[in-house]
This record gives C-alpha cells, sequence and structure tokens, in this order.
C-alpha cells in the first residue's frame, strides 16, 4: 500500500465516501396521495384525508433495517405540498390532520425511530408545491428556505437531502386551479439553498438531477447504465433538465457526482392496494442490486406505507428475503485464503478485506493474479478501486484457470466505488485481473471472491 502522489481528479469528498459506503438504503413516500390512491396530489387535499389508523414507525424502520438498507429518506413534503410535520410557515400539514389529534410529528417519529434502530435518516422536500398561492413568484422560494431550515435544524443528523426534478405545471395554488411554469435552470436559485444545506448539516449529501454531492441515474427502474462513471460535467445545467448522460456518466467529467438508482418496490411510489399482487420479487431486487450497486452506484428501494401506517406484509417479505440472499452471497470472501501477486510483488491488499487498504500497480496495463491452496467455486467477483485516488481503470478483463489454461470470464470498462461480476459457477485454482486500460496507474482496494 502507498498513497499515489497525484490523484487522478476528480475525487470524492469525505462526505461523498461515507455515502458510498453505504450503497443500499430506502425511500419512504407518505403523503395524502396514500388515501386519494394517487401518484401525484393536486394541491386541493383536505389534511382531514390524511389518517392512518395504525402508524408504528418502528415497524417501518425495522424493516427496512432487516431489509438490509443502511437508512431512510422521508417524503416530508411531496409535490401536493402537504407537510408531515407541523410548520410554521403553512396550514397545509399534519397539525391540521386527524392524525395524533393534530399533534403529531411524522418526521420527528420517523428521525427517532431511525436512531433507535441504527438507520440513516434523510429528508424529500419538494421543490414543486402544487399547494402554496406563490409557486412561481420569488415569494415561494423564501418559504421553500424556510421549510428546508426547520428539517435541517429540528430532527438531528441527516446523510441526505433529497431535491426532486419535477418542477412546475398545473396546480391548486391555493385555489387559483391554474399552470404554473418556471425557469427550471434560475428560478429556484439553488447556490445559496445548497450552501444553507452546507452550513447546518456539513455532512450531508445533496442529491439532485444534477447534485452538487449524488446525481439522479435518469430513471426510476433502478438500473445504472454500463459503464456508469463517478463523473460528470453539471455546468448549464439543473434540477428537472434533460441530461442524456446521467445514466452512464461521463469519463471526462469535471466533477466527482456518482449515481443514484432509484426504484419503487411497487409500481408505484405510493401506496395502492390494487398493487398488493405487483411487489417486486426478491430475484427482482437481487438483480437491481447487481445493476446499481454493482455499477457503482447506490440503489435506493421505495417502501410506501400502506393506509394502515405499516410497511405492507408483501413488501416486508420480499425484503427479506431479498436480504437474505445478499447476506448469504456475500458472508464468505473466498479471496481471505488466496494469494494475492503482481508481476512478482505480494499484492496481499488487495484481499484483506480491509478498506483501509489497497494495492497501487506499477504501469497503467498489468495483471493481478489469486492463487488458492485448492479449488474454490465461484459465480460472483467484487472489484473496488480506491476512490480517494480517483477513478483510473478504463478497461479490465478477469480470467478463471481451467483445464491448464486461462479462460476469459468477463470484461468490462468502470470499476470505481464497486463493480460486481456475476459469473457461470465455476471452481478454480486461479484467477487473474488484467488492466488493459487506465488513466493512471490502477489502486486496487479489492478483489473479493463469492459463491451465491
Amino acid at each position: 500500500m502507498s498513497n499515489p502522489t497525484t490523484p487522478n481528479l476528480p475525487v470524492p469528498s469525505p462526505r461523498q465516501l461515507n455515502w458510498h459506503s453505504l450503497e443500499l438504503y430506502g425511500f419512504v413516500h407518505f403523503t395524502v396521495n396514500t388515501f386519494t390512491d394517487k401518484e401525484w396530489g393536486y394541491g386541493d387535499e383536505s389534511p382531514a384525508v390524511f389518517n392512518p389508523t395504525a402508524f408504528d414507525a418502528d415497524q417501518i424502520v425495522s424493516t427496512a433495517r432487516d431489509g438490509g438498507l443502511k437508512g431512510l429518506i422521508l417524503t416530508c413534503k411531496h409535490h401536493d405540498g402537504f407537510c408531515l410535520w407541523p410548520s410554521a410557515y403553512t396550514e397545509h400539514s399534519i397539525k391540521h390532520s386527524p392524525w395524533r389529534g393534530g399533534k403529531g410529528d411524522m418526521v420527528a417519529e420517523f428521525s427517532a425511530a431511525c436512531a433507535r434502530h441504527g438507520l440513516k435518516f434523510g429528508v424529500y422536500l419538494s421543490p414543486w408545491d402544487r399547494n402554496h398561492p406563490a409557486y412561481g413568484s420569488p415569494a415561494y422560494i423564501a418559504y421553500y428556505r424556510n421549510q428546508l431550515r426547520e428539517l435541517l435544524t429540528g430532527y438531528g443528523p441527516l446523510f441526505e437531502i433529497w431535491f426532486d426534478g419535477a418542477n412546475g405545471g398545473d396546480g391548486y395554488y391555493g385555489g387559483a386551479r391554474e399552470d404554473r411554469r418556471i425557469d427550471k435552470l434560475n428560478y429556484y436559485d439553488w447556490e445559496p439553498t445548497w450552501q444553507m444545506v452546507r452550513e447546518l448539516q456539513p455532512d450531508a449529501c445533496i442529491f439532485s438531477d444534477v447534485g452538487p454531492d449524488i446525481r439522479w441515474v435518469g430513471n426510476e427502474n433502478g438500473i445504472a447504465g454500463d459503464p456508469c462513471w463517478a463523473t460528470l460535467n453539471p455546468a448549464g445545467l439543473g434540477p428537472g433538465m434533460e441530461n442524456p448522460a446521467l445514466n452512464n456518466g461521463e469519463r471526462a467529467g469535471a466533477q466527482w457526482l456518482p449515481a443514484e438508482c432509484d426504484v419503487s418496490i411497487r409500481p408505484g411510489w405510493f401506496y395502492h392496494a390494487t398493487e398488493d399482487h405487483q411487489v417486486k420479487t426478491p430475484d427482482q431486487l437481487v438483480d437491481l442490486y447487481y445493476q446499481s450497486v454493482g455499477r457503482g452506484a447506490s440503489f435506493l428501494i421505495n417502501l410506501p406505507p400502506d393506509r394502515r401506517g405499516l410497511v405492507h406484509e408483501a413488501d416486508a417479505a420480499s425484503l427479506r428475503e431479498f436480504s437474505a440472499r445478499i447476506q448469504r452471497t456475500f458472508q464468505t470472501d473466498l479471496a481471505r485464503t488466496a494469494l494475492a501477486d503482481c508481476a512478482g510483488e505480494n499484492a496481499a491488499a488487495v484481499c484483506d478485506g480491509d478498506a483501509r487498504t489497497w494495492f497501487d500497480l506499477p504501469q497503467r496495463q498489468g495483471e493481478i493474479t489469486l492463487s488458492f491452496a485448492s479449488p474454490v467455486e465461484l459465480d460472483v467477483v467484487s472489484l473496488r478501486e480506491h476512490l480517494p485516488s480517483g477513478q483510473r481503470i478504463d478497461a479490465f478483463a478477469l480470467d478463471a484457470w481451467l483445464e491448464g489454461g486461462w479462460v476469459e470470464q468477463a470484461a468490462a470498462t468502470s470499476v470505481g466505488s464497486r463493480r460486481l461480476l456475476r459469473l457461470p459457477a465455476i471452481r478454480t485454482t486461479r484467477l487473474r485481473l488484467r488492466i488493459l486500460q487506465a488513466a493512471a496507474p490502477p489502486a486496487i482496494q479489492e478483489i473479493a471472491v463469492y459463491r451465491s
């Protein structure tokens, strides 16, 4: 292990490095839409419709924990403008609902439950508000920042702040019932808003279509492109604007802006009883894990509570089995018993299971060979670059020693935070990672080997 003298810029910030380590976390979509059976509320819904009969933040959070999720992001306000906390800046909130007699604070209950169960907590505050009469004017921006400040200061440490790209259109707008369009690049004046997040929650990552910390992957299917570079050029772009580079990133991107893959466990983002039979299966979730985390992105799974205020039994069962399969696959790293060699040099750092160590290849191209004392059966290989050194690998191949010779098993481009290779089941005594092309001599943090 050595620290490369010149990182291959750009490189992640400390807050981005912490975010990368999570890999898997959850969304919670819950508002008046749950009770009106809509996906997007119009903004004229009465707070009286929001009345979960058996709300239990601990059930929701423990379900997420048992499903392997490391954190939860709560939709504190969706496009309909209804607030799940008693905001001082609007009457369109939980304080006028029957739940808890109008005295409740759902954001506070989620934050406390996350702390009890060891999950990180994040918030979503929709920039679009179809209820507020001032939406589209400068006065709304002041309102929005006031509400964001409430969330940033009242609910403990936050790991992620989520800003949506759906901005402007028809709505209630205090009774105007009209269509309001905004300049997506300039209306929200994002820089002062992001600076407020930095001041009040310095460890929180900011998500939007173009970051500044995490980018949208460009779809709501939970699938990253292949390759999925962790860098992008966001200049001149804003949330909600078309950007075809989101799914793959840009190899020559000027900013470290990794992708987040969001998807709901159901067809919709909010609970609908008609979708109880359409919950994604454990097999589907496992496939999405490999197409998100396995391509260097994060995996954000939405768990929409039902009208009781609980995660439905079907959703919980599927998530638990998904987690069990992931845990079974990755519980034993077969490479921990291997000898790692790079042109005669000991490369043990790549298979020691320690995220603090890595191996620097002496040149841009090269090979690392893992040798096992006895044959191992495997079908998954995990690769990681040392992210503080930057994303360096541009092309690689993986070979297995079979029947007296090397046989290529996989080839790809990007590695970055993580690359998971799913292979046909093989039995071998040697594996070889070949670096075919790189922007700088690669810094390999991990070569791990598993049998699913």
